[in-house]
């Protein structure tokens, strides 16, 4: 049983590797390349370290945030990554993220697949304060990678300030202190011409 055991954790760690493949919109800082899920996995991940004192909740579970994060993309291994601001992508987005999520975490030990699905089921319901706060940051993180490169992606793909407003406006859901800050960074890119105006 213990031999079983281990044998699908690592056929389950082998399996989300692949998140190391899926390419996102937002852009590394420094090379300009695009992020990988890996990459923004680990990043929020940290930055939510850095950031919890921010949280509106003072009581916040820091490590339910954490494993939230951790797993809230291994999905996209299959149902592939929906930009943010792809109205016509996210109509299904659920769905098929949905079925991601038996598959992957179905390859883990039962006990361990049925709580890294409720984590993720609560992270994607946005009802408890980590959920929140975990939804913060996954906003946050990619926001202050496009302000911090001239808003390469909203460029890209034409989102107007006002899409990236009402978007990210959902921070303030976790952290009213993150969200002030986010707006003032989205007026300066406005301001710098990094993302329309209007719209």
């Amino acid at each position: 049983m213990t031999h079983e055991r281990l044998e699908r954790q690592i056929r389950f760690i082998l399996e989300v590797d692949k998140l190391k493949e899926v390419l996102r919109q937002t852009l590394c800082t420094q090379s300009r390349r695009a992020e990988n899920d890996a990459e923004h996995s680990w990043h929020i991940c940290l930055a939510t370290i850095v950031l919890a004192e921010h949280a509106n909740e003072p009581g916040l579970d820091v490590l339910r945030v954490l494993k939230m994060l951790i797993i809230h993309d291994l999905v996209e291994i299959d149902a592939g990554d929906t930009f943010a601001y792809d109205t016509a992508r996210m109509r299904d987005q659920h769905e098929r993220e949905a079925r991601a999520a038996d598959r992957i975490f179905g390859l883990l030990p039962a006990d361990q697949a049925s709580e890294f699905r409720a984590l993720w089921d609560e992270f994607e319901e946005k009802g408890t304060p980590e959920s929140k706060f975990a939804g913060a940051m996954d906003r946050f993180q990619p926001m202050l990678l496009d302000c911090s490169t001239q808003g390469a992606a909203w460029k890209r793909h034409s989102v107007p300030a006002a899409r990236v407003l009402e978007r990210n406006g959902f921070i303030a859901e976790g952290s009213s202190v993150l969200w002030e800050e986010a707006a003032r960074m989205i007026r300066r890119a406005v301001e710098a011409g990094h993302v329309g105006g209007s719209g």
